[in-house]
């Protein structure tokens, strides 16, 4: 499996981070994992394409996650593409429709699948996955994903505050990308600091950790925030960084 960050920043843009999303790769299958604004592009330069992603896994409906979804569908539609499955949390059919009700030219123009999830386990685009609902300002979704070619779990946090759920979640996987949107200083609620991220990851099974979506309050404290994640996980740590691809 590999994962290529296309997006590692957050709601305030930045120039060298684009808002979330990842592409998520394993032997013939592929599956887009969020599309915030910037992702499009980013996905247009990967070796897979635009033209090869089929479905978009939603994590939750923050603009940052959402506002390049139906930009792709156009350009899946006037690539020749046929088809889009869009799946996510409850109210993903919901605000898919509501977009379609504002940008009504696109209507029919693919194939449209729209699946609401609710926790728990499920298939999508040839990955087998497992969702954990999360702590944020929003209703929103962790995932874990694993594939019968692939040597280890990736899992994907979401937007999320640091919670035992999403620990348990990602105990045992490969590679896990974190939220990890403020450094230590900054009292913020709805996502983790990294003293706080550290504390739940605690002897956990996790050979490497990604932080992610990403504030420009981060900007040249970077070093520091591993640091203070160190202090209680004990696996390997990098700050992600658009255009970095993991392999497991």
């Amino acid at each position: 499996m590999r994962v290529t960050f296309l997006g590692t920043g957050s709601a305030m843009p930045a120039g060298d981070r684009n808002q979330t999303g990842l592409l998520v790769e394993a032997g013939e299958d592929t599956l887009l994992v969020d599309c915030g604004s910037g992702v499009l592009g980013a996905l247009a330069d990967t070796e897979a394409g635009y033209e090869s992603v089929e479905t978009v896994l939603l994590t939750h409906h923050h603009l940052d996650h959402v506002s390049d979804l139906l930009a792709l569908l156009k350009a899946r539609w006037l690539a020749g593409e046929e088809h889009l499955t869009v799946v996510g949390p409850d109210g993903t059919s919901a605000l898919v429709e509501g977009l379609l009700d504002v940008h009504d030219y696109l209507e029919g123009r693919v194939e449209l699948t729209l699946r609401d999830i609710e926790p728990g386990e499920f298939h999508v685009s040839g990955f087998d996955a497992r969702a954990v609902e999360t702590v944020h300002s929003m209703y929103c979704h962790a995932y874990r994903f694993s594939h019968p070619s692939a040597d280890g779990d990736f899992c994907f946090s979401g937007d999320s505050e640091a919670t035992e759920a999403v620990a348990t979640l990602a105990d045992g996987a490969r590679v896990l990308a974190h939220d990890c949107s403020f450094p230590d200083d900054i009292d913020v609620s709805n996502h983790p600091t990294p003293s706080a991220l550290g504390e739940m990851l605690t002897d956990r099974a996790i050979d490497r950790l990604y932080l992610t979506h990403l504030y420009p309050h981060t900007d040249g404290r970077h070093r520091e925030m591993v640091e203070s994640v160190r202090e209680s996980f004990d696996g390997e740590i990098r700050v992600a960084r658009d255009g970095h691809q993991a392999e497991m």
